[in-house]
């Protein structure tokens, strides 16, 4: 069965204390009981040594009334002295008909001189006994035992009143605490409730623009967790807010190459296949398929991870820059990264063309490699004035094209595909006039 939350450290708290009274208690009654024990022993010892000595400095007071009858330590202790042999020579008169129990401790000391203890039973009720022998030095008790013994039903009685208080005080205290527990929790969990039953309805209505509630308290874990909770959302929404523009652009770019398509084809079909129109057919269709791929490694590029392999930046720059007419080819610096080479030579290849394609016709497009520290700048720039300060930061977008380029050829994807594999690579890609510096961390 689910239990909550708070039912659990409800739980948790009275199981604490009842375990901690519990070893208290245990400990309380241990120590109450030896105590007890320790100075019934004490007093018995005591009681037992001086009517010893008693018996052999003047054994005729012990036969007088009353000479047994001194209590010990406030209680009242009953006597019985034995001779060698093992006959009573006195006792206490409030023993009256009872005999104390032959016990071992009284045989064990007149024979061997070992003084004892032991637990009796007293007219049904449990005593506790000392035997002490009497030193062999003449008189009728020499050789013989005094046995002292005490009910201890009083020690008993409090060691169950002692146990019964405490397990009384062990379920209060608990009981206690999880009064106490079950109220800190439910205003202690009141904002958790709060912000799950946020994010709930936001499950519900699938609208990721709306935020749970902040908790009055914000400096606290419910607080940082709402905060996070809140930019994870923040972050949702920009994301769908992207897949919808993307989705829209996607759309807008393919409708015209695939209109002028199909307005070819159809042209095609009423009129004939004629130069012209099967070179308008190829021109789209390779519109098209370029925009397909563009579009299909703008995906792969948000999505895969760069692969650890080293990459030779020199050798990549020769490579993509051989062939390519107008393509000036200057420093070259010694740099390698670590990354998904394809991904790499794609990303200069879109600057290369974008360099081409932007930059003034029939000049130079100039390419540059250096190592910084632990960075190498893969540096792409041609002789024109370069995109206006204000969209600098909007190339970098899908779909976007500025003004002066709509009637050149492109996708607006190019460059946004290299912020991409830069990102996925820890690196940068910037501008500054005409130069476009893709940076990358050396591997």
């Amino acid at each position: 069965m689910k239990r909550s939350l708070r039912a659990r450290l409800v739980a948790a708290a009275a199981g604490s204390i009842l375990v901690a009274v519990a070893i208290f208690g245990a400990a309380a009654v241990a120590i109450t009981s030896h105590q007890l024990r320790s100075t019934l022993d004490r007093a018995l010892r005591q009681r037992g040594h001086d009517v010893a000595r008693l018996a052999t400095s003047a054994p005729a007071v012990l036969t007088a009334p009353g000479a047994l009858e001194s209590p010990a330590g406030g209680r009242q202790v009953v006597v019985e002295v034995f001779d060698a042999r093992g006959r009573i020579l006195a006792r206490s008169v409030a023993l009256g008909a009872r005999l104390l129990p032959p016990d071992p401790a009284i045989r064990r000391a007149r024979l061997s001189g070992r003084a004892g203890f032991a637990d009796i039973s007293l007219d049904g009720s449990p005593a506790r006994l000392y035997a002490a022998p009497i030193a062999s030095i003449g008189g009728s008790a020499a050789g013989g035992v005094v046995a002292v013994a005490s009910q201890t039903s009083d020690i008993e009685e409090t060691i169950r009143h002692l146990r019964a208080l405490l397990l009384l005080s062990g379920l209060g205290a608990a009981l206690l605490a999880g009064g106490l527990a079950a109220v800190l929790t439910t205003r202690g969990l009141a904002p958790l409730r709060r912000l799950s039953s946020g994010a709930r309805e936001i499950q519900r209505t699938a609208d990721v623009s709306r935020r749970v509630p902040a908790p009055a308290v914000a400096d606290d874990e419910v607080g940082e967790l709402t905060t996070v909770l809140n930019e994870m959302l923040t972050a949702l929404e920009r994301a769908r807010e992207g897949e919808r523009r993307f989705l829209a652009d996607a759309s807008h770019e393919l409708r015209t190459p695939v209109s002028a398509l199909l307005g070819n084809a159809e042209y095609v079909a009423n009129h004939g296949a004629t130069p012209e129109a099967l070179a308008d057919l190829r021109a789209d269709a390779a519109r098209l398929a370029r925009l397909v791929d563009d579009l299909l490694v703008l995906e792969r590029a948000e999505t895969a991870s760069a692969a650890g392999e080293p990459v030779d930046l020199r050798e990549l720059v020769r490579l993509e820059s051989a062939g390519r007419e107008r393509v000036v080819v200057g420093e070259l610096a010694d740099a390698q990264v670590r990354g998904d080479a394809e991904a790499l030579r794609r990303a200069l290849a879109n600057l290369l063309d974008n360099a081409l394609l932007h930059g003034p016709p029939a000049r130079s497009v100039h390419v540059d490699l250096r190592s910084d520290g632990d960075r190498a700048r893969l540096v792409v720039r041609d002789e024109g004035s370069g995109p206006p300060a204000d969209i600098r930061e909007q190339i970098f977008e899908r779909f976007y094209r500025g003004a002066d380029s709509r009637e050149r050829p492109g996708s607006g994807l190019g460059l946004p595909i290299v912020a991409m594999i830069a990102r996925r690579h820890g690196g940068t890609v910037t501008v500054d006039g005409a130069a476009f510096t893709l940076e990358l961390p050396l591997a």
